[in-house]
């Protein structure tokens, strides 16, 4: 792992633009500061794209989106393609209504996302591949590695399949990453932080795969650094726990 994007998010502090869902905004906003981001969570028409055009990085959400955010998204979006910083998509959920599948379609054709981040029956239905979900959660079983080349070469960007393994692709390089936690899978937004941290490692100098690998790959070791700990002993134990990891360098996670 690259271990500079993980200092240079510390030094610079990036702003971060979150258009997330309203189950994840404390839980994104204290994770993303432990780690070293400053966030900021603005979904108003009215000062969304003013907002992008002043973030390092805008993260958008379609957890609990509705219509009437959506104009947000679109402006937030093509401000960041503007003004040339990183935008991240996490569709959230997208094979659960046709609703949601519509939004994502909608900020496809008019945003160029540098990144989509999704488990994979998310990222699977974004390219039409058959795949079993529950609500916004991914059941199914399937190659992963196939399904962040498709994406990744049909939208033009960096994808992220988050899972046991995450896949990691871009102009046909697939990275692998391993690490994490099942405790993972027994908080809420779990993933949802993923892709505001993910956001903030886009902001820095370096390869893109390094970026991208650089955030799923610390993220997974601080969860496991967390679960290890000895006053953990389940989800509700472990949330506060992995808060403070993500503060922690990669020495310490590793237990240099």
């Amino acid at each position: 792992m690259n271990e500079s994007v993980i200092q240079q998010v510390r030094t610079r502090n990036p702003l971060i633009h979150n258009l997330t869902n309203e189950v994840v905004m404390n839980f994104t906003a204290n994770g993303l500061l432990a780690f070293g981001g400053s966030p900021i969570m603005a979904k108003a028409e009215e000062e969304a794209g003013e907002m992008a055009s002043i973030a390092d990085g805008v993260l958008i959400n379609i957890g609990t989106s509705t219509l009437t955010e959506l104009p947000a998204m679109k402006l937030a979006g093509k401000a960041a393609n503007k003004k040339g910083v990183p935008v991240v998509l996490d569709p959230v959920g997208i094979g659960a209504t046709s609703f949601r599948k519509d939004v994502v379609k909608q900020l496809l054709q008019e945003v160029q996302f540098t990144a989509i981040k999704g488990n994979a029956g998310e990222m699977a239905k974004l390219v039409d591949i058959p795949w079993e979900v529950k609500g916004v959660e991914s059941v199914g079983d399937g190659d992963g590695k196939e399904i962040a080349a498709k994406v990744s070469e049909m939208y033009r960007t960096t994808a992220v399949v988050t899972g046991e393994t995450d896949f990691i692709c871009n102009e046909g390089n697939v990275i692998q990453n391993t690490t994490g936690h099942r405790y993972l899978e027994k908080i809420t937004g779990a993933g949802c932080l993923l892709g505001s941290i993910l956001t903030a490692c886009l902001t820095t100098e370096a390869p893109i795969e390094d970026q991208a690998f650089a955030a799923v790959y610390f993220y997974g070791l601080a969860a496991e650094y967390a679960a290890a700990q000895g006053h953990v002993h389940g989800s509700g134990s472990f949330l506060p726990a992995f808060i403070d990891a993500l503060s922690r360098s990669v020495d310490q996670l590793n237990g240099v």
